[in-house]
């Protein structure tokens, strides 16, 4: 993998086009490389559609690469998303990722889409060859056991020769092998540097396996972030977003998982990712929404001088 330097992404969201132009105008104006936006069908709190987002995003962005963390793409036919990516892609003149996962945390929103959940993965992996064959623009003709097409070429397609860069997210074996064989980058969060570098090791191992280089893959990782004076403020400030989002008891994770309380603290948590091969970091900066203006801010001037060279 190539020794690239440190980018940094943020984690947002644009309930209208002024909320979208505000926040990709504050992110291309502090210095950050790229936006995301997460995805679900139904979740405990209340969660806009990925791509329609990005989509009105783009009308704003001039510089900064939009991506989802993580489309759970085994809830959608690959046909459709093909399109609906391959035209995002067009949109951001080739500055668009797509995040991919299969999620499962929610088994019910799976049950809503009329989707076996134990077929999540299979389902993940087909889809991201049907994604990438259908943006070559070529004819595509395939027998698959979820999705088979018979000559079928979607046109225009995406800027991205070949298509989008696809980042696989998870956390299991199997998620890790299917990056290092079908991924252009890697996307974990929810794991601490240690296992971030054996997950390296395994994609790989994977990717030796399946005959890939790895020089242009992405390792990236979504890191919860606060920043505070105090850590105890920032932990449960942490503890009590994160554990009402996941609709779960958050309070070891965010404190195992988080890059919590001072800026000084913040920075050594970022170099620890980065030591263990993070070369893009997005921030999920948790907390009240009114905060983001500020956190965003005081991480741009405080944290970020601090991991100079």
């Amino acid at each position: 993998m190539s020794d690239r330097d440190l980018q940094f992404g943020v984690m947002s969201g644009f309930p209208d086009p002024e909320s979208a132009r505000v926040a990709v105008e504050q992110a291309e104006r502090l210095g950050f490389d790229s936006l995301w936006v997460g995805d679900h069908v139904a979740f405990p709190v209340p969660i806009l559609d990925s791509l329609t987002q990005l989509a009105l995003a783009a009308a704003f962005a001039r510089r900064l690469t939009l991506g989802t963390c993580v489309y759970l793409l085994p809830l959608r036919h690959p046909t459709l998303v093909a399109k609906q990516t391959g035209t995002l892609d067009r949109m951001l003149s080739g500055r668009f990722v797509l995040g991919v996962g299969v999620g499962g945390e929610f088994p019910n929103e799976y049950a809503a889409c009329g989707v076996p959940l134990h077929q999540r993965g299979a389902r993940l992996t087909e889809g991201i060859d049907v994604l990438k064959a259908l943006w070559s623009g070529e004819p595509v003709t395939r027998r698959g056991r979820f999705y088979p097409l018979d000559d079928v070429r979607m046109l225009p397609p995406p800027a991205s020769p070949g298509g989008p860069p696809v980042w696989c997210g998870g956390r299991a074996p199997a998620a890790l092998e299917r990056a290092g064989r079908l991924g252009d980058g890697y996307v974990s969060y929810a794991v601490d540097p240690e296992r971030f570098s054996t997950s390296l090791a395994t994609i790989r191992r994977a990717a030796d396996a399946a005959g890939r280089s790895l020089d242009a893959f992405t390792p990236a990782h979504m890191l919860f972030l606060r920043l505070d004076e105090r850590f105890e403020d920032s932990h449960r400030t942490a503890t009590e977003h994160l554990s009402r989002r996941y609709a779960m008891d958050f309070s070891k994770a965010a404190r195992r998982y988080g890059a919590l309380g001072p800026a000084a603290d913040v920075a050594e948590t970022i170099h620890r990712y980065h030591k263990a091969g993070v070369r893009h970091l997005i921030l999920d900066l948790v907390g009240p929404a009114a905060d983001r203006a500020e956190q965003l801010h005081r991480f741009s001037h405080e944290v970020r001088p601090l991991l100079q060279g």
